[in-house]
């Protein structure tokens, strides 16, 4: 449609655009060729005007709020009080009864060692051990935990001695982003502690003999719940295995000799490698 408020200066505009435009104030006490400037600028540029917008919108969030000011409050539900520990002090939260331990634990304790990776249960990286068995937090509604001891990834270390599992996932390079490793670590953690206490897995080849040695396959299955984007698992493994055999693990990677870091830099005739 043809927007017609200035005929010397006929805009084509879609349907969007003209009711976009309808919306601007009307402009009082400026002459008719800026007017006409000003129309043909909204209506050449409406993705910049929205954009502008936005970007106002933004400002203003992050403006402090008057005293006295108005807001709507974030009223709790069913409110529990639950006493637990975490990493070995204890806490007493007022919680809404849907709250979940992964939440209370990032927002009410500023514990975010734990990651909220799909908030669903099927990446691991939210994994923590309750009374030393690993959960996965995400789905752990906090007021379940009345009494019960809670340990995250901030509650591994002893000062500045870091758990053995830490310390293997750092030497075996069992990481690469680092979002998900507070999860595998604590996996690991839990892994080794049911192996410790006999338990068996999927790929267990008789479940009648109880063994408290893990191969290279059942490490894998037990942190199959723990996804890693970045691919890390050789790495993982190599570190779980080291601190559950007590034996170094074959390193299966290592770094490029000053010989191959120029030959790689080299042309092979078409590219450089």
């Amino acid at each position: 449609m043809t927007h017609s408020d200035d005929a010397d200066f006929p805009v084509e505009l879609s349907a969007d655009e003209a009711a976009l435009l309808q919306e601007i104030p009307q402009l009082q006490g400026v002459g008719q060729a800026r007017r006409s400037f000003m129309i043909h600028s909204a209506a050449g540029s409406v993705g910049l005007f929205a954009a502008d917008l936005l970007a106002q919108e933004a400002a203003l969030a992050q403006m402090p709020l008057a005293e006295g000011a108005a807001v709507a409050p974030i009223k709790a539900q069913n409110v529990v009080k639950v006493a637990f520990q975490v990493n070995g002090v204890p806490q007493t939260l007022e919680l809404d009864s849907r709250v979940v331990l992964l939440d209370a634990l990032r927002e009410r304790l500023a514990l975010t060692g734990s990651k909220k990776g799909c908030d669903q249960g099927q990446c691991g990286a939210c994994t923590v051990l309750v009374d030393g068995q690993r959960v996965l937090s995400c789905l752990t509604l906090a007021a379940t935990l009345e009494g019960r001891e809670v340990t995250t990834i901030e509650g591994l270390a002893q000062g500045d001695q870091l758990h053995p599992v830490q310390a293997a996932f750092i030497k075996h390079d069992g990481f690469q982003c680092g979002y998900c490793t507070p999860g595998q670590i604590c996996s690991a953690v839990g892994v080794l502690a049911e192996a410790q206490r006999g338990h068996v897995s999927h790929v267990t080849g008789d479940v009648r003999k109880t063994t408290t040695r893990l191969t290279n396959d059942e490490i894998k299955e037990r942190m199959s719940g723990n996804i890693c984007r970045c691919g890390a698992y050789p790495g993982i493994v190599a570190a779980v295995q080291e601190v559950h055999s007590g034996r170094q693990a074959a390193k299966t990677w290592g770094y490029a000799t000053e010989t191959q870091t120029a030959s790689a830099g080299k042309e092979d005739g078409h590219a450089t490698v």
